[in-house]
């Protein structure tokens, strides 16, 4: 497991499949606004948080932990690793229990420290629609630069939505 100050990552377990899936996944709205692929009906086996035995190097996905309680929190994700840029995405989802509870910045910096410190990774980015001040809020706790906003550039629930688009190098994150 990998420690920040309040959440840890780990491992995805199957027993966290059906609680993430549900909470996470079939929570349409939500979902729909986090996600660039259209939501669609599936069961726990077929759920983007099943367990996979995969070698795909792009995709490092985690479960987090509230280090406080033991309880699953949510999950975290290092997605789109450029190996030879050195560069990633990074995301997270809390399920409602947790949310509001100061663990999404502890996430994000956890995650952070993983692609720079473990993964040697240079650059991460964040990406989050412009009305989701609470993640946008994080981005700003954590360091990251406002790089730019794409405009009408996601569709969720029925509209078109601005992107909010984050940077944050690893100087600038051994410099905090």
């Amino acid at each position: 497991m990998i420690r920040g100050e309040r959440a840890g990552l780990r491992v995805r377990l199957p027993e966290d499949v059906p609680l993430l899936h549900e909470e996470l996944y079939n929570d349409v709205e939500t979902r729909s606004r986090s996600d660039i692929r259209p939501w669609r009906p599936l069961g726990p086996d077929k759920s983007p948080f099943a367990v996979r035995d995969t070698e795909d190097d792009t995709l490092v996905d985690f479960s987090a932990v509230d280090l406080a309680t033991g309880d699953l929190a949510g999950v975290a994700v290092l997605w789109g690793i450029d190996t030879h840029a050195r560069s990633a995405h990074i995301g997270m989802s809390l399920r409602p229990a947790a949310r509001g509870r100061g663990l999404a910045t502890d996430i994000v910096r956890t995650l952070c420290h993983y692609a720079f410190e473990t993964r040697g990774l240079n650059r991460v980015a964040l990406e989050t629609l412009s009305d989701n001040l609470a993640m946008r809020a994080v981005a700003k706790r954590v360091g990251f630069t406002h790089e730019g906003t794409l405009r009408n550039s996601f569709w969720a629930n029925g509209r078109f939505h601005n992107d909010e688009l984050y940077g944050l190098l690893a100087s600038e994150w051994r410099a905090r």
